[in-house]
């Protein structure tokens, strides 16, 4: 047999192996509900924008072709999102209950976020969100990934 041949199949047959361990060891989401507000909106252009005030100074820069999203999480008493990443950056703020997020690096501490807080999501940067409050979590994010991408990358518990 051809040796260029079994190379390319061992390869095919060890990326398929990879995505299936990776799917069984998902953890996957229990008791929420993603409504997608607005998305994707396809930004094909580079953008470079800043804004200055007295008291603060932003500046957001994409490069290549990004799709941006508006996405309401509501996650009920004792659920939670399942460990996770995203391939792009999220801006989640916290509109009802109160939002205790886990990060991949630290799984032990947690951080809490009440209502009407926020915090960032860093690409690749595995975490997971409880609600361990007695009424809804809702968490609104704005986020920005790779045109064509998914949002959300299923990960296993760290």
């Amino acid at each position: 047999m051809n040796p260029k041949l079994m190379s390319v199949g061992a390869l095919i047959t060890l990326t398929l192996g990879l995505l299936a361990w990776r799917v069984a060891w998902a953890t996957p989401a229990s008791g929420v509900t993603t409504t997608i507000l607005s998305g994707p909106v396809d930004f094909d252009d580079d953008l470079k924008v800043k804004s200055e005030s007295d008291t603060n100074e932003i500046e957001i820069e994409m490069k290549g072709s990004s799709d941006v999203y508006i996405v309401l999480n509501v996650i009920v008493p004792g659920g939670h999102t399942g460990w996770h990443s995203h391939p792009g950056i999220s801006f989640v703020t916290v509109r009802a209950g109160t939002a205790t997020e886990y990060s991949g690096d630290d799984p032990n501490t947690p951080n809490v976020y009440p209502a009407g807080s926020g915090f960032v999501e860093a690409a690749g940067h595995a975490h997971i969100i409880r609600n361990e409050g007695t009424t809804n979590l809702e968490l609104v994010a704005f986020q920005i990934v790779p045109s064509g991408a998914v949002r959300r990358i299923d990960a296993p518990q760290p």
